[in-house]
């Protein structure tokens, strides 16, 4: 499975996820003796455009988490390619993702919920900070260690302010957490990342995703209306997060949080209320699939 590039200093241990867009195994660094995930892609033949677009957007990730070092990001060690394969070494995070959790319909405490959050938000307010826009927060792409540390993965659609690759007119992220400015192809900053944690903070207390629907559905409510307040839908959630999550997905960018950092202070102050403590442990089991292989992101011309 590894190139040969490769198979001199990893020593291939197992397959850990295998999609469309590629594979991902465990291998084992021979020289520094730690484990390490390395991800594959196929290389695009002559005339395909879709391989093509897969390829750019593998290679935007290495860059865009490369020049990142954020212990809530999954580390980036190298990347290469040859004549018919490109690959990533990274960090190796032997837990599952949020979206795990969620699927199997397991919800989090309050306390639970606001110490992610606040991880996803540290990691957003460094990459935001170097000039990296990740534009696809969802569960799927945010992955949890044994001992619970949040790790945010896949930047393979991610902006970086010195690229030149995103052209207006292209919507590019996954629906249910593309802000109303992705939706219609125009032109994101920082606040597109403020709205998709926002729904993704919303999804993690209530168990609902606040705009859901076919994609012509879905885009009309993110246009037009307004969701139900969390504390509406679960009874467990203080009312003090209505608020809080009113301002992350207000329909202007301009209406929102202004930084990942105010958006996770207003979080804590919401959760003040909450039970102080977490369960013990405060881990998550359950490893799944990694994430960026053959999940639901998008890449379309508006």
């Amino acid at each position: 499975m590894l190139p040969i590039e490769l198979s001199g200093k990893y020593e291939e241990r197992a397959t850990l996820g295998a999609g469309a867009m590629g594979t991902v195994v465990e291998a084992f660094d021979r020289m520094i003796e730690r484990r390490v995930a390395v991800k594959l892609v196929r290389l695009p033949g002559g005339g395909d455009a879709e391989a093509a677009e897969a390829h750019a957007r593998f290679r935007r990730e290495a860059q865009a988490a490369g020049r990142l070092s954020h212990p809530n990001i999954v580390g980036v060690y190298d990347y290469g390619e040859n004549a018919d394969t490109a690959w990533i070494v990274m960090e190796l995070v032997e837990g599952g993702s949020l979206k795990n959790i969620l699927d199997r319909g397991e919800r989090m405490a309050v306390p639970q919920v606001v110490r992610v959050m606040e991880e996803v938000l540290a990691a957003l307010a460094y990459s935001h900070g170097r000039g990296v826009v990740h534009r696809d927060i969802k569960p799927a792409n945010i992955m949890l260690s044994g001992d619970g540390t949040v790790k945010i993965a896949d930047f393979g659609i991610a902006r970086i302010e010195s690229s030149t690759m995103t052209q207006v007119g292209t919507v590019m992220g996954t629906p249910s957490y593309m802000a109303p400015e992705q939706l219609r192809g125009e032109p994101v900053d920082a606040r597109a990342d403020i709205w998709a944690a926002g729904v993704m903070l919303y999804q993690l207390l209530t168990g609902e995703k606040p705009f859901d629907g076919n994609y012509t559905a879905l885009m009309h409510r993110v246009l037009n209306s307004e969701p139900p307040p969390p504390s509406q839908l679960a009874v467990t959630v203080p009312r003090a997060f209505d608020a809080v999550i009113a301002r992350a997905l207000a329909k202007r960018p301009e209406d929102r949080f202004p930084n990942a950092a105010a958006f996770a202070e207003a979080i804590r102050a919401a959760g003040s209320g909450a039970a102080a403590a977490e369960a013990p442990g405060g881990s998550f089991a359950g490893a799944g699939p990694l994430p960026g292989l053959d999940d639901s992101t998008m890449v379309a011309t508006a």
